[in-house]
């Protein structure tokens, strides 16, 4: 799937002119360390110069990792969710029954102006964050693992509470997550009286309402301000920015400094996978994440000077989803027919030979943290390989017709499995057209229709408009977020202050359409929503027997064909700087900055 932030739709390979600086840079042979570090910000295309140096505004002119720095940068670990790298936080202690996590700040770490970063930095951004709706900062009543209480114990160490009326084991994490700004520059965009408009939130009633209303009205204001220059706790710090690229320098001040090797970075500008690829081809960039790139490409930058790729475990897989409200896809039959003619090991060699892996069968997990959840029990599924004598099983148990090599509805209309993609997802179309190709030669008619952007297909599938559609499913490593893709809002379950409703199909945004209880081989009749709001709050042990329930559900029920899971696959250049993470390193979902600033990236000597 393209990784960029608006979806650009591929043209091909074409000529890009090197993007001018505003001004000088100094080059890895003009003295003063480690050089230059080049890269691109995959998740965001096209600089806009006019932006402010604000971490919340989406297009502004700070890079996380670089200029912008959390609390503790989240390990890419296969199930728990918690593990964290240093970040503003030097270490932290997690309470035993997950309800508070105590920060002990960075003792030698200084703004970029030279002040240093204290508790009270922390709090104030903690503050913004209830404006952002952060997870771990959350005003909706009843949310799940929102903070109940905030304290400055001392002037590196903040206590955050959760509140236990509706914990998640996702506590920690949410807090980590909290980028952190300085006070004495963003004190102004809270109001004097914020923390106890946040206290007036926690009730019910009128007053509530309101004192959360002005909360969320302030997150306009958050994301329009505009520091009068940037000041940076990580590090490096931005310089200038022009609309071909921005340039950062080593901040002095930052608690690692030592160990940070390059002297400056530059973020190239680009608007569509194009110009990466030919700034990868011409080795113009120290590292780029993942950007999809047809075989042809992606020979030619593997033959540039010094390209490496370094892959390793991404928590997310793609499916084939059904809408069952539409017929005849309410039917497990056919869901079942129609995973015995899809051939996995072609779809993805043709969809995403370089970032993806077969799906091994449909369980809701990626397959590496399947078998750490599952254990033996993941090859006891079935594993829906390529079987057209089963497929044709399942349709005739369906009731389907086949007239003249055709299958057709039970009443003997015509079928015809309609995909859809959002136009600039390149693999996801890539995998449609060859599954249709596949379904064509068995006998079921098949087309694939493209929408505009992915977020008009995200609204379009959420009204129920499609009968099958790609689906991101697995978004580990948490248990609950991992189930909340097949048996979450988008099934009709939601989760409320911890307790599961239910919405029948076409309402409340269930577009999948899943009955709401199955009887599941071995298991018994289970309710696949109420058991992934138990993962929630559940520890891993207690999680390991409610995955299995539902990987044996998704296995059996089907509402999406699992196909490839994803690989993180980065894109790295020997010829400057050494050190890069090793394959499956649990840095690799981080930013590269973050790789700097641990002091792994060197200047190769």
């Amino acid at each position: 799937m393209k990784r960029l932030a608006a979806v650009v739709a591929l043209l091909g390979l074409a000529t890009v002119t090197a993007a001018c600086s505003g001004g000088s840079t100094k080059t890895s042979g003009s003295g003063g360390g480690g050089g230059l570090f080049t890269t691109i910000d995959v998740n965001r295309p096209g600089i806009d110069a006019s932006a402010p140096a604000n971490p919340y505004n989406p297009k502004g002119n700070s890079f996380l990792g670089y200029n912008s720095m959390k609390l503790g940068f989240v390990k890419n670990h296969l199930t728990d969710p918690n593990q964290a790298y240093p970040g503003i936080a030097a270490s932290w202690e997690v309470a035993p029954d997950n309800s508070s996590i105590t920060l002990h700040l960075q003792p030698n770490n200084k703004w970029s102006d030279g002040k240093p970063v204290t508790a009270e930095d922390v709090k104030l951004s903690i503050g913004i964050a209830y404006t952002q709706g952060s997870t771990a900062f959350a005003i909706t009543p009843g949310a799940a693992g929102a903070a109940a209480d905030v304290q400055v114990v001392d002037d590196h160490t903040v206590k955050v509470t959760q509140d236990m009326k509706n914990p998640s084991m996702k506590f920690a994490r949410g807090v980590l997550d909290t980028i952190v700004v300085p006070a004495g520059v963003w004190g102004s965009v809270l109001p004097a009286d914020f923390w106890d408009k946040l206290k007036a939130s926690r009730g019910e009633g009128p007053d509530a309402e309101k004192a959360r209303e002005v909360i969320t009205a302030l997150g306009e204001k958050i994301i329009a301000f505009a520091p009068p220059k940037d000041t940076s706790a990580g590090p490096f710090t931005l310089e200038r920015v022009n609309p071909g690229e921005a340039l950062l320098v080593k901040n002095k001040n930052f608690y690692n400094a030592a160990q940070v090797a390059p002297d400056q970075v530059k973020f190239l500008n680009y608007t569509g996978n194009e110009q990466i690829w030919n700034y990868l081809i011409a080795g113009k960039l120290d590292q780029a994440g993942f950007t999809a790139a047809p075989t042809d490409v992606m020979n030619r930058i593997k033959q540039a000077a010094g390209s490496q790729l370094i892959k390793g475990f991404s928590p997310v897989s793609v499916g084939m989803a059904f809408n069952q409200s539409k017929k005849p896809y309410d039917n497990v039959h056919v869901r079942r027919g129609l995973a015995y003619l899809i051939d996995r090991d072609q779809v993805t060699k043709v969809a995403s030979p370089e970032g993806g892996t077969p799906a091994v069968t449909t369980s809701g997990i990626h397959q590496k943290p399947a078998q750490e959840w599952l254990g033996s029990e993941l090859s006891a599924l079935e594993p829906y390989k390529y079987d057209v004598a089963k497929a044709e099983a399942e349709f005739k148990a369906a009731g389907l017709q086949k007239k003249d090599g055709k299958w057709a509805l039970a009443d003997g209309s015509p079928w015809k499995v309609s995909m859809h993609a959002p136009a600039g997802f390149s693999d996801w179309i890539s995998a449609e057209e060859n599954i249709k190709g596949q379904l064509t030669e068995n006998g079921v008619d098949a087309e694939v229709v493209t929408t505009a952007d992915y977020p008009l297909y995200l609204e379009e599938i959420a009204a129920g408009k499609y009968d099958v559609g790609f689906w991101l499913l697995a978004l580990g490593p948490a248990p609950y977020d991992i189930y909340q893709r097949l048996f979450g809002a988008s099934n009709g379950w939601t989760n409320v202050a911890g307790k599961i409703a239910h919405a029948a199909p076409g309402k409340g945004g269930n577009w999948m359409g899943s009955k709401e209880t199955i009887d599941v081989d071995g298991v018994g009749k289970v309710n696949p929503g109420e058991l992934t709001g138990k993962l929630n709050a559940a520890s891993a042990d207690q999680a390991k027997p409610i995955m299995l329930q539902l990987a044996k559900a998704a296995n059996q029920d089907l509402p999406a064909i699992q196909l490839w899971d994803y690989v993180n696959t980065q894109f790295t250049n020997t010829s400057r700087f050494s050190g890069w993470p090793e394959q499956d390193s649990d840095v690799l979902r981080l930013p590269a900055g973050v790789w700097i600033q641990l002091g792994m990236v060197k200047k190769k000597q």
